[in-house]
């Protein structure tokens, strides 16, 4: 069950295809990626003498190496720990000592960072690319170690928007459903066929790694080391059948963006991370094509609870089709959703609730927080702690955060759906709505908006298309919203600026 042997196998049997790019070349075939990670892991476990189980953070930039110590990693019989690259020192210190990692792999200049935040468990701090990094790779290979399917291979840990990350157990039977449910439902895969990291791999992107290996697809990482439209189209124009899994906001800078490329060549565009606005699905749509699909899954769940098919968003003579662009898709075969109510038990279509996950690709837990776990996974279904309603036709509808849901004399408001209306308005380009604390009604509704538009307009659009209880009382013009690495918006940090507003 080592995810390890899918590297194995396609390096066996074709060893001259091209397996990772930098930009527009070749950097390694599957023969030379299978060969060093089989090396890696004999020095992890020969050299370095860790032991099958052991924790290894990997806090590096994109680039074709990660595959190798992913791989090498699992290869050894270890559980891997990717941490976001730009985290702070101080946050990456903290998932080092948590995680117990022994060794932690580190791009350059990330490791003056993490010296002096990092924990007495961790025994190597190890500069990608240094001499001793090299050397690593003249050890002998070895056979790759046997790994049951319950056991672990990557923890996860969340964003951590509302307090410390916590650590997703996901064991190699969790990631091989995952990688399947993508091949299966989202985007089929073929020889030849390109994954462009442009987001984090040691998140989202990433977790399509394992179904491109096991497939012979390439896997290309921009060789600026960021999300910049011209290199992104470039290689898409290089790379044919190419598909990128990306944050709604990226999306939408390509969509603004003036350059361009030959969009026969783009497989799929996926989003996932939060929802996209039906008005900017609606322009990727007119730009792209029948290119796009979403997924709506958690690092709990990874990437892996709904989707919403290119077939389904590309559909425009379907009777409903705009109401299921404003969805999350229907439940991948792989996993058991409901919405239930605050006895956990299934509501029926059209009631809101909070959404519930059951099945294979579901986390064993959060590592060393078994309140957490027991909390989270009680009754055995995972608890997403969002809320969302289906449709009669299946369909399920993301209404948000239940946290962030607002209550305002004493009727629920979901902040998505005044975004929504908001976005309509052509000077809108960015907006996320809030709840303020208020004596008489309990919370106010109150819009913060990245553009021009005068509030008079934006409560006449409000006005419109939602109940007028649901219109901000207050409209805060910024020229940002505060976002994660991961490009969500954080509400958490918006009540804080607002409080400090009064």
């Amino acid at each position: 069950m080592n995810l390890a042997s899918w590297l194995i196998r396609s390096g066996l049997s074709h060893p001259q295809m091209p397996a990772a790019a930098l930009g527009p070349r070749v950097v390694m075939t599957y023969g030379e990626l299978a060969t060093r990670a089989a090396k890696l892991a004999g020095a992890l476990r020969n050299k370095l003498k860790l032991q099958p189980g052991d924790r290894v953070a990997i806090a590096a930039k994109n680039s074709p190496e990660y595959l190798a110590l992913l791989y090498g990693v699992w290869h050894a019989g270890l559980a891997a720990v990717p941490a976001n690259a730009k985290l702070h020192g101080a946050e990456l210190g903290y998932i080092l000592e948590h995680s117990g990692a022994r060794v932690c792999f580190a791009s350059k200049g990330l490791d003056a960072d993490i010296a002096p935040h990092a924990p007495p468990s961790l025994e190597r701090l190890i500069v990608i690319g240094s001499a001793e990094y090299d050397a690593l790779f003249s050890a002998d290979g070895i056979d790759v170690v046997p790994r049951a399917g319950d056991d672990l291979g990557w923890l996860f840990y969340t964003s951590g928007t509302t307090g410390r990350p916590k650590g997703a157990m996901l064991t190699h039977r969790n990631l091989a459903w995952a990688s399947h449910a993508y091949g299966a439902e989202v985007d089929p895969v073929t020889p030849g066929d390109a994954i462009l990291h442009a987001a984090p791999m040691s998140h989202g992107s990433g977790l399509y790694i394992m179904q491109h290996v096991a497939r012979l697809g390439v896997q290309v990482v921009p060789e600026s080391g960021a999300f910049e439209p011209d290199e992104i189209f470039a290689l898409f124009d290089r790379w044919p059948a190419t598909s990128m899994f990306a944050a709604p906001t990226m999306i939408k800078r390509l969509v603004d963006s003036d350059a361009d490329c030959n969009v026969n060549n783009i497989r799929t565009l996926i989003w996932g991370g939060a929802p996209m606005y039906v008005e900017d699905c609606l322009k990727a749509l007119d730009r792209f094509g029948p290119r796009l699909a979403q997924i709506y899954g958690q690092g709990e769940s990874p990437m892996t609870i709904t989707t919403l098919t290119k077939q389904d968003i590309g559909d425009r003579d379907h009777p409903r089709w705009r109401e299921r662009l404003g969805s999350a898709g229907k439940p991948y075969a792989c996993v058991d959703v409901i919405v239930a109510g605050g006895d956990d038990r299934p509501l029926p279509a059209g009631e809101a609730g909070e959404i519930l996950v059951g099945g294979d690709v579901v986390m064993a837990g959060y590592w060393r927080n078994e309140e957490a776990t027991a909390a989270s996974l009680r009754g055995g279904y995972l608890h997403t702690g969002d809320v969302g309603a289906f449709d009669a036709e299946g369909y399920l509808t993301l209404k948000d955060r239940s946290k962030d849901l607002i209550i305002s004399g004493g009727s629920n408001i979901y902040p998505r759906e005044v975004e929504e209306v908001l976005l309509t308005h052509p000077a809108v380009r960015e907006v996320s709505v809030i709840g303020r604390p208020d004596a008489e009604w309990g919370e106010a509704v109150v819009a913060y908006v990245v553009g021009e538009a005068p509030e008079a307009e934006l409560d006449t659009l409000c006005l419109s298309y939602i109940a007028r209880f649901k219109r901000p009382k207050d409209y805060v013009f910024v020229e940002a919203l505060p976002k994660n690495n991961y490009g969500k918006i954080l509400k958490t940090e918006l009540r804080a600026l607002d409080a400090r507003r009064k």
